[in-house]
């Protein structure tokens, strides 16, 4: 029963196994990709990460650990001179897999394994969208009085100018309606003041004594 093995061994022994994700990682940090199945991929990836990591260190001890997996002079200087420098600020995950297909003949999974720091096509898609990103003002959604007159209907308009004329109708009636109530109040106050005229003249004139005459004394 297949309990906790988790190494893929790829149908080969040891020695041979070893000595296939060698010359892959090899390859992978001289040409920065390379197209291999799927299953090879993941375990090239478990084989070249901490070698990756290992890099940062540059030194003697750190040089003879990496030589002694690769076995590659050319690969080692590539790996401690640019691909540290590269992956300096990265603190994992080297590597990308990309899936591409199947492959004819035996319908393999096949993808490409590549260093993420080196693609440059999807660096430079994830700069413009980190500059695209930034916050946005509610306000900023709102359209002009112009926009919105210029996408309504005909038939919305006429009705819009019918309900205005309405209104303005109804406001001169009520107008008119003040006014008249006005001139009602009006009436009815001079009204008042003629009445209360004439008998004040009248009390006044009682009032007033006149003189008696010469006969009367």
């Amino acid at each position: 029963m297949r309990h906790n093995r988790t190494i893929n061994h790829l149908g080969r022994k040891a020695e041979h196994r070893d000595a296939m994700l060698s010359n892959m990682a090899s390859s992978l940090i001289k040409h920065k990709r390379i197209t291999t199945t799927i299953a090879k991929a993941k375990a090239l990836r478990k084989y070249v990460e901490p070698l990756i990591t290992k890099s940062k260190e540059d030194n003697v001890a750190s040089r003879r650990i990496v030589f002694s997996y690769l076995g590659d002079k050319e690969a080692v200087k590539e790996l401690f001179r640019e691909v540290s420098q590269k992956i300096a600020d990265r603190p994992g995950g080297y590597t990308r897999i990309l899936k591409t297909g199947k492959r004819l003949g035996d319908q393999a999974d096949m993808c490409i394994i590549e260093l993420v720091d080196y693609n440059e096509l999807m660096l430079g898609e994830k700069e413009t969208k980190a500059t695209k990103t930034g916050r946005r003002r509610r306000g900023s959604g709102k359209k002009t009085i112009a926009e919105k007159t210029e996408k309504k209907s005909p038939e919305k308009q006429i009705q819009e100018k019918t309900k205005e004329i309405v209104d303005k109708k109804e406001d001169e009636k009520i107008d008119i309606s003040d006014k008249k109530n006005e001139d009602i109040i009006d009436e009815v106050k001079t009204a008042e003041t003629s009445e209360n005229k004439p008998e004040s003249t009248e009390n006044n004139k009682e009032t007033e004594t006149t003189p008696p005459t010469e006969e009367e004394k």
